[in-house]
């Protein structure tokens, strides 16, 4: 299968770190339903409010590995294929109340291709909320949670597919079947802590090379000595 947007492949230039460098765990629930916790490792050098500037401005491009490439394909080089904004903000751009059209195929294997519109519920700098729903119900939930320590913030990942309403049984044997299947589900992990991993090395350059274009940053924050 090939992904019309699929891009030209980015050299990977940064490791990625290992499953093993985030306590994670995986729950299955009645009724289908899934739910996947993965607290990471501490990002070393990362402020809240840098993550907050990323997922904004998600969209853009970047200086890497001696080029220029969409900042999306960054994040992760092998599983990444597309971002775009499907509907922006109300207020404009890539806030809450937009929606994220995003596209990835995991390990870089498009078996383990996910090709989803999702919801921006909360955006700021505690984090943010991408949701899905069907007839107003909640079908998919997907929080990363950032706080601030020293020289570090902590991240925390977590996943839910599926509703508690009976009535939507079918729905969800339907994502467990035919959209994020039960093969996805290891899978799905490691490629959230590689791509949370990078944000180490990508975020830094980004700010460097956004400060030397003198951008505006959302939301302001130095980081401090560790």
């Amino acid at each position: 299968m090939t992904y019309p947007h699929k891009p030209t492949p980015i050299p990977a230039i940064h490791p990625f770190k290992t499953v093993d460098s985030a306590r994670t765990r995986l729950v299955h629930l009645s009724n289908e339903r899934l739910r996947i916790t993965i607290d990471h490792d501490p990002l070393v050098g990362i402020t809240p409010a840098m993550l907050l500037y990323w997922f904004q401005h998600i969209g853009g491009a970047m200086e890497y590995a001696g080029a220029t490439y969409p900042r999306y394909s960054v994040w992760h080089p092998i599983d990444h294929i597309h971002w775009g904004l499907a509907k922006p903000s109300p207020g404009g751009g890539a806030a809450e109340g937009a929606s994220f059209h995003i596209v990835e195929a995991f390990g870089g294997d498009e078996n383990l291709l996910i090709d989803t519109i999702d919801r921006v519920e909360k955006l700021d700098e505690t984090g943010i909320r991408l949701v899905k729903r069907v007839a107003g119900a909640k079908v998919f939930q997907l929080e990363h949670t950032w706080s601030a320590g020293r020289g570090r913030t902590h991240y925390v990942s977590v996943f839910d597919l599926g509703s508690p309403w009976r009535l939507l049984y079918p729905v969800n044997l339907y994502l467990r079947r035919r959209v994020f299947r039960p093969e996805m589900d290891q899978a799905w992990v490691k490629h959230n802590i590689e791509e949370v991993g990078l944000l180490e090395h990508i975020l830094p350059s980004l700010m460097t090379q956004r400060d030397s274009r003198r951008d505006p940053f959302v939301g302001g924050g130095a980081v401090t000595g560790s």
